[in-house]
C-alpha cells in the first residue's frame, strides 16, 4: 500500500475509541490481520481499501495519505476559515496581541511573496514557516503523555532535529532563490510603510520583540 496507510488506520480506529478486535470484527478480517495492515507488514486488497473507507466515513484518497480532508474533497482558499471566526476562546490580552502581531506579519510576508509572484519561493518560505508551526503544535500536544502520536508519520524522538534540519535546508534554497535581481523588490522602511501601512507596526513589533528575545537569551547562556 504506502506508510500512509497504516498511520490513517490506526488513528480512526483511536479516534473512535475501537479496539483492535472490534474494529477488526466490524470489517470482517481477523485481529491479527488488521494488526499487520496498521503496522504495515503486509498490504491490503482494494476491497478491504474500499470497506475500510465506507467503515469510517472517509474517502479513500484519505486513507492513502493523498487528502487531508476525510471527505476527499480539494481544499480552496475560500474553505478555510478565518481564524477570528473560529469560536475557540479568545485568551487573555497578551495572547491576542502576540496572536495579531504574529498574523498580521505573516500576511504581510505573502503579500510581498505575491509581489515577488516565484512559485518556488513561495513554497519554500511555507514550507519553513509551517515546520515551525509544526514544532510548536506537537510540542504541545506531546505535553499530554496520554496523547496518541499516531497523527503523525514522524517518530516524536527525532521529529526537532528533523524539522531543524528541514528548516536549514529551506533557508539555503531561499537564499539562492533571492539571489536572483530579477525577484527583488525595495523592501525599505519608507516602501514597508507605504504599501503595508496596516501590517507594518506589528512586522516592527515582531522585529523588536524578537531581537530583545535574542539578546536576552544570548545574555543567560
Amino acid at each position: 500500500m504506502n506508510k500512509d496507510f497504516p498511520r490513517i488506520i490506526t488513528l480512526l480506529r483511536k479516534e473512535r475509541a475501537l479496539s483492535q478486535k472490534k474494529a477488526a470484527a466490524d470489517l470482517g478480517i481477523s485481529q491479527s490481520l488488521l494488526s499487520h495492515y496498521e503496522k504495515g507488514i503486509r498490504e491490503c486488497s482494494l476491497d478491504f481499501l474500499v470497506r475500510t473507507a465506507e467503515y469510517y466515513e472517509v474517502s479513500c484518497d484519505y486513507l492513502l495519505g493523498r487528502t487531508a480532508q476525510k471527505n476527499g474533497a480539494v481544499i480552496n482558499v475560500d474553505d478555510i476559515p478565518d481564524s477570528e471566526s473560529s469560536g475557540v476562546a479568545k485568551g487573555n490580552m497578551i495572547n491576542q496581541i502576540n496572536k495579531k502581531f504574529i498574523v498580521n506579519t505573516t500576511s504581510l510576508i505573502f503579500d510581498i511573496l505575491a509581489q515577488i509572484g516565484n512559485k518556488k519561493l513561495t513554497t519554500t518560505v511555507s514550507n519553513y514557516m509551517m515546520s515551525a508551526e509544526y514544532q510548536i503544535f506537537r510540542t504541545l500536544y506531546s505535553s499530554d503523555k496520554s496523547n496518541s502520536q499516531s497523527m503523525f508519520s514522524v517518530k516524536q524522538s527525532s521529529y526537532r532535529n528533523l524539522c531543524s534540519c528541514a528548516m536549514a535546508i529551506e533557508l539555503e534554497i531561499i537564499d539562492e532563490l533571492i539571489a536572483d535581481e530579477s525577484l527583488k523588490i525595495p523592501l525599505s522602511t519608507d516602501y514597508i510603510s507605504r504599501y503595508f501601512e496596516k501590517s507594518a507596526p506589528s512586522l516592527y513589533n515582531v522585529i523588536q520583540y524578537t531581537e530583545k528575545n535574542i539578546r536576552a537569551r544570548l545574555a543567560n547562556a
